[in-house]
């Protein structure tokens, strides 16, 4: 999971499809239109033999605000290789207050940096 959000922060979608199962892979993976990503928390995760779910949280930086993308992924292991199926996702926006520290990771006061 963290490769695949290094993958996404860095729009390297030729290994973002090298990492997603055949039968749900995307012809297409455009994207220019990515937010700015900043940081991943799993959440949980659980492996089997042959499957496994991410539970995690991404922030990113939307225009002059902050949003988040969780999701319940699903993921399965096929010639010692784990590969995304699918996810059950949700997103919204992102409000810290003044006195939390900031999403950008910078470890300052949200106040004194991004706000």
């Amino acid at each position: 999971m963290r490769s695949r959000y290094s993958a996404f922060v860095m729009n390297l979608t030729d290994y973002l499809k090298a990492t997603w199962h055949t039968s749900t892979r995307p012809q297409d993976l455009d994207l220019t239109e990515a937010p700015k990503w900043v940081s991943l928390q799993v959440l949980s995760s659980e492996e089997g033999e042959h499957e496994g779910t991410v539970h995690f949280r991404a922030l990113y930086r939307a225009g002059g605000g902050w949003g988040y993308l969780e999701e319940n992924s699903r993921f399965v292991r096929d010639d010692e290789r784990w590969y995304y199926v699918s996810g059950d996702t949700r997103e919204g926006t992102l409000k810290p207050g003044r006195n939390e520290s900031c999403p950008c990771g910078s470890g300052r006061k949200y106040k004194a940096c991004c706000l």
